[in-house]
């Protein structure tokens, strides 16, 4: 029998990946520019999100958004109409964004122009979590009607993330969730994480999100 060599491809990538991001990281600091990956599923309410972030903070800093999408543009324009740069990336039918993806969108909106940049990456609660961006935080959006279960279904995607937005708090008289047990488990899998209830739909809870992002953004570019 012949010698042969395995190769665990999927761990090469991973690493290779990671390389990239470090590096991508190392120069947002170096140029002052705080990049917040935000992920979701789909119907989460991640765009009303952001829309209410933008206007929060876009007289504060300099913002452009990145949209990750497997194809169309209907998230960049309906957030090119808050006022701020945003360009829409397509992944040809990955259901993620690596380093790699993310450094040629960085490079198309012109990064070194902004204070904030938002990636709103594809809404998968599944592949997104495994590939680094080279983000300077990871956030992420839970609604209500998707149920307190997610953490104990998804454990990387609510691991990774430094804060976690519990969306949709306007429709708890119609879903049965338990923002208790939801907590416990977020918080078993990530002590660190900041997690905040809100409704973007009605702007109650938005103010302590806003902060946050304040604090980070001005801590990174220090």
């Amino acid at each position: 029998m012949g010698d042969y060599k395995v190769i665990e491809i999927k761990k090469s990538v991973f690493e290779n990946n990671d390389r990239e991001a470090d590096k991508l990281r190392e120069q947002l600091k170096k140029n002052k520019t705080f990049l917040l990956n935000l992920m979701s599923s789909p119907g989460s309410g991640k765009t009303t999100t952001l829309g209410r972030t933008i206007a929060a903070l876009k007289d504060d800093y300099k913002m452009g958004v990145m949209e990750a999408d497997i194809d169309s543009e209907v998230d960049a324009k309906t957030i090119s109409e808050t006022g701020v740069k945003a360009i829409q990336l397509h992944t040809g039918g990955m259901c993620h964004l690596d380093a790699g993806m993310t450094l040629q969108g960085l490079e198309s909106i012109e990064a070194d122009e902004f204070d904030f940049i938002v990636l709103e990456n594809v809404g998968n609660l599944v592949c997104p979590a495994e590939f680094d961006t080279g983000a300077s935080k990871n956030a992420m959006i839970l609604s209500v009607p998707e149920g307190d279960d997610k953490p104990l279904k998804y454990p990387l995607m609510f691991s990774i993330c430094d804060c976690v937005l519990i969306n949709k708090i306007d429709t708890k008289s119609v879903f049965d969730f338990d923002d208790e047990a939801v907590v416990e488990r977020i918080k078993k899998l990530n002590p660190k994480a900041e997690i905040y209830f809100i409704s973007a739909k009605t702007g109650e809870g938005m103010e302590d999100w806003f902060n946050w992002l304040r604090k980070q953004i001005d801590n990174w570019n220090k």
